[in-house]
């Protein structure tokens, strides 16, 4: 597999006209630029992927329902759909991703990885079934759906294979806790 090069940033999250390898990105913790897309589906159930265990980071554990990094001269908008079709096969026009924000994070690894970015986060709304679904299967070892309600215990709970983003989490239960999350 080729080596992807990314558009290095600030730490405002502007380009700095540098682009670097992944792995020196990585390994000298530069800012860069990401995507987090979020599926829900009509029955609001959220989609959930199993990492690969040859990860780098997180390998094993429950991540959000699709997410990259921006290859050099992405936009956001590119990226994500370059991603849903890598991950997921599925090609989707852009005006069925919602953006909702953008989000600045350093989650801390051991070894020589840093992963200092900047998240555009989006929402896909999709009435796509699970066999619809093929997944890359170097990146994602398995796909499902869980209830909404579902989803919010297993992050109240912390569970252990499931990668935790605290702001990121707040914003989607803000967003969507009216519609599926009633009593």
């Amino acid at each position: 597999m080729q080596e992807e090069y990314f558009d290095i940033l600030d730490e405002n999250g502007n380009k700095t006209n540098k682009i670097k390898k992944r792995t020196e990105v990585h390994r000298d913790g530069d800012w860069h630029k990401a995507v987090h897309i979020w599926i829900i589906n009509e029955q609001g159930e959220i989609l959930l992927q199993r990492r690969s265990p040859n990860k780098d980071s997180d390998p094993n554990k429950l991540d959000i329902s699709c997410a990259g990094h921006l290859t050099t001269g992405d936009d956001s908008m590119t990226g994500a759909l370059r991603e849903l079709k890598e991950e997921l096969d599925l090609e989707i026009e852009p005006h069925e991703l919602n953006y909702i924000t953008t989000l600045k994070r350093s989650p801390e690894y051991e070894d020589d990885f840093v992963d200092h970015e900047f998240d555009d986060v989006y929402l896909l709304r999709t009435n796509q079934r699970i066999e619809d679904l093929t997944y890359q299967r170097e990146e994602i070892s398995e796909i499902f759906f869980v209830p909404y309600k579902k989803f919010k215990e297993m992050i109240s709970k912390e569970q252990s294979d499931l990668v935790i983003y605290p702001d990121e989490y707040k914003i989607l239960f803000n967003l969507l806790d009216d519609e599926f999350d009633r009593e």
